[in-house]
């Protein structure tokens, strides 16, 4: 299927590694032009490097860090001069540490929600305040009528903890569960612009937090990792984790105009784990 992406200019936050490294280069295969964003400086060199590398692209880059909006405007002023006008934004920055409920306290609560919600909400009240003043001057508004064309999408990469609480990630999880339903509520408000935002859910996925996940786990349990790995792996119908690239492949369909009907969806991506209604 052509998905219609080639010349879009996409930014991922969270871009450096893991599920959204694996956006990007996605992104970029499909031809489009990519700008990334992660507060580690060792971290966004490193990806750059591989995908000029391997992907032949010269994307933009950005460090920043998105929990202070500030340094959200900035870095999508920054990738904005670089690359022009956005036209998606992928949030995938930043990760609520797992702790044992016994551990948690004021301190844990705000990190949690510092880490994960105003991450994604920093970068993309920028972003949308850019696209709706162009809606604005172009005479999509609310009174404007239905737009005729998609002037921005937004894909959130939002963990099933939002929707599943479990015990080692319930700080992460109400983070989680606010930014679904402030992305979900956004939704409804902002499909008069032509602009669409839509919430991915990816299970268990290979990746540096997967290893994090099966620690956390074995503590909680007080079981060696090899032990907490099959136990987790045994909560999977495919019995096998996913891969960085299968979610990837979702938000990409989600992000392009072959999706043009989906306002407010949310996609669960975890292998079957969670058969929710």
């Amino acid at each position: 299927m052509e998905l219609g992406l080639a010349g879009k200019t996409v930014l991922v936050t969270g871009g450096s590694k893991g599920i959204g490294l694996a956006v990007a280069r996605a992104f970029i295969r499909e031809g489009a032009r990519v700008g990334i964003v992660s507060r580690d400086g060792g971290n966004l060199e490193q990806a750059r490097k591989v995908l000029e590398e391997e992907e032949g692209a010269v994307i933009a880059v950005a460090r920043a860090d998105l929990s202070q909006s500030e340094q959200a405007e900035a870095a999508v002023a920054a990738i904005t001069q670089r690359l022009g006008s956005i036209d998606i934004l992928v949030n995938s920055a930043g990760a609520a540490r797992r702790n044992p409920p016994e551990s948690l306290d004021s301190a844990a609560w705000h990190a949690a929600l510092d880490a994960k919600y105003f991450t994604y909400i920093h970068t993309q009240d920028a972003v949308l305040k850019r696209w709706v003043d162009k809606a604005r001057s172009a005479g999509t508004d609310q009174a404007g009528g239905a737009p005729s064309r998609q002037l921005g999408a937004i894909v959130n990469i939002v963990g099933t903890g939002g929707r599943v609480p479990h015990p080692s990630h319930v700080a992460g999880g109400a983070a989680n569960a606010a930014l679904l339903l402030s992305t979900l509520g956004l939704a409804s408000h902002y499909a008069r612009y032509g602009i669409r935002l839509n919430v991915v859910n990816p299970g268990y996925t290979l990746t540096e937090r997967m290893d994090q996940t099966v620690a956390q786990e074995a503590l909680r349990l007080g079981v060696s990792r090899e032990k907490a790995l099959e136990g987790l792996s045994a909560e999977l119908p495919l019995r096998r984790f996913g891969e960085p690239d299968e979610i990837a492949n979702v938000v990409l369909f989600l992000a392009s105009e072959r999706a043009s009907y989906v306002v407010g969806a949310l996609i669960s991506v975890d292998g079957g784990q969670h058969p929710i209604i």
